[in-house]
């Protein structure tokens, strides 16, 4: 079986970490790249509108009904428009399985890192409600690294001992991340992919 996950995405910067999560992390699965590169360009001061939501959902129903086998969403801003719809295949918010690898991973002291503001804002605020929701207390922090990833959390990570990547474009430089921080770095495709591997099997 070569399951079809169809990769929905809101900038091509998002493909390659996701594909090639797949690639490692699911191997018989076959990517399918669906995307509008005005869904983020179209968010406005305001955040995301119904009128982008319906968008998103309409591209959730052509991956469906376009046969595939798993769904899952690469921008971390849509993530919550998984909620709004009932499928009959798996369908992951882009950091849903982030969450609760981080979550689950036994340390207390998370930081949440992105290159927008939006994104980091948007993503601590649904960490923490995840966090809640499981029971879980944690602290929780943020870094804006709009340029340089690494020496921006050489500087901000001091005393957290996990990081989490907020945005699928910076899921490349996870492992140089935590190599050059010494602590664990979590990312939303590589998790996406063990999770979508597990429910969808081989």
């Amino acid at each position: 079986m070569n399951p079809r996950i169809a990769l929905i995405s809101a900038t091509p910067a998002a493909i390659p970490p996701a594909v090639g999560a797949l690639a490692t992390g699911f191997p018989q699965a076959r990517p399918w790249n669906i995307l509008d590169d005005r869904l983020l360009a179209d968010v406005g001061d305001a955040g995301r509108t119904p009128a982008l939501d319906a968008r998103m959902r309409r591209l959730i129903d052509y991956a469906v009904t376009g046969g595939a086998d798993g769904v899952l969403l690469t921008c971390s801003l849509y993530g919550a428009v998984t909620e709004q719809v009932d499928v009959p295949v798996p369908l992951l918010a882009p950091d849903e399985a982030a969450f609760d690898d981080a979550l689950s991973s036994g340390h207390s002291r998370i930081l949440v890192v992105a290159s927008l503001a939006p994104a980091l804002s948007d993503s601590m605020a649904r960490f923490e409600r995840a966090a809640h929701k499981k029971g879980t207390t944690v602290e929780v922090g943020g870094a804006l690294a709009p340029d340089n990833l690494v020496e921006t959390c050489r500087e901000r990570a001091v005393g957290w001992d996990l990081v989490l990547l907020a945005q699928y474009s910076l899921a490349p430089a996870a492992d140089e991340l935590s190599a050059a921080l010494g602590v664990p770095v979590v990312s939303g495709p590589r998790s996406a992919a063990a999770r979508l591997k597990a429910v969808i099997g081989e």
